[in-house]
């Protein structure tokens, strides 16, 4: 991967902490290796009480890619993402940290990720961010249903809270970053997207002190507690944002 010079620093104390953690739960790494594809994730946080909660959704048994696991919801960037307009745009500092270590970095691609987290938690869970507007434009495809909902996406609402490429000769392989917003972003909310046969089962609140508990990858249960730091800094923009990857069968911790 190449963007701006250098690579970011590792991190020690209780970073490097979460990255030990993180590398005791890499298993089987037989498989050939892949180049990872972009995938974006967003994290739903609701302030009605004390504690805030967050959204998770439990997957199908069936999928191949964590079966049964609780997850956030979000996937793989498509083309249109790139093409779908926005009422505003992400902060000026994640903006910045998304277009480091990138192929050909812009502000254009580095909206198109938190885009794809917005389109994604809608076709996962029917929850549909941004604001109301009038004759909203959008490429065919799954973005179509928010122009007919008259919903456009705010990127100003959203924060850039951890980044994290899975191990090589893994049989799936992601670099996926992670994405927060307030409940209070939900402009529209259809119903039927989750159940039996959807990609969750189920959706389920939880506060954010206990979420750890359910039976979650070990890079959810790490962003868990990233995004736990991140609230208790007021969800400051100065606050750093983390890079996991493995580096000599390690997981290492930097700051983008």
């Amino acid at each position: 991967m190449s963007g701006m010079r250098g690579d970011p620093p590792v991190e020690s104390g209780v970073a490097a902490d979460r990255a030990e953690r993180l590398t005791r739960t890499i298993r089987d790494q037989t498989f050939p290796n892949l180049k990872p594809r972009d995938s974006a994730t967003l994290i739903l946080i609701d302030r009605a009480e004390p504690v805030p909660k967050v959204l998770l959704g439990r997957r199908h048994e069936r999928h191949r890619f964590m079966p049964g696991k609780f997850v956030f919801p979000g996937g793989r960037i498509e083309a249109a993402d790139r093409k779908m307009a926005a009422s505003a745009a992400l902060h000026e500092r994640d903006v910045a940290r998304l277009m480091r270590l990138v192929r050909r970095p812009s502000a254009a691609k580095a909206a198109s990720f938190a885009l794809a987290a917005v389109r994604e938690t809608y076709e996962e869970t029917g929850l549909m961010l941004g604001v109301r507007r009038d004759n909203v434009v959008a490429p065919p495809g799954p973005w179509e249903a928010f122009a007919k909902a008259g919903v456009l996406p705010d990127l100003s609402a959203i924060h850039f809270i951890a980044r994290a490429i899975t191990p090589p000769k893994r049989p799936l392989r992601f670099d996926s970053r992670f994405f927060a917003a307030e409940i209070s972003a939900v402009a529209h909310r259809e119903d039927g997207f989750v159940g039996p046969e959807a990609e969750l089962v189920e959706l389920v609140w939880l506060p954010i002190t206990e979420a750890r508990r359910l039976d979650m990858p070990g890079i959810t249960a790490i962003v868990l507690e990233e995004l736990q730091d991140r609230i208790a800094a007021g969800m400051s923009y100065d606050h750093p944002t983390p890079l996991y990857r493995m580096r000599h069968k390690r997981f290492i911790r930097e700051v983008l």
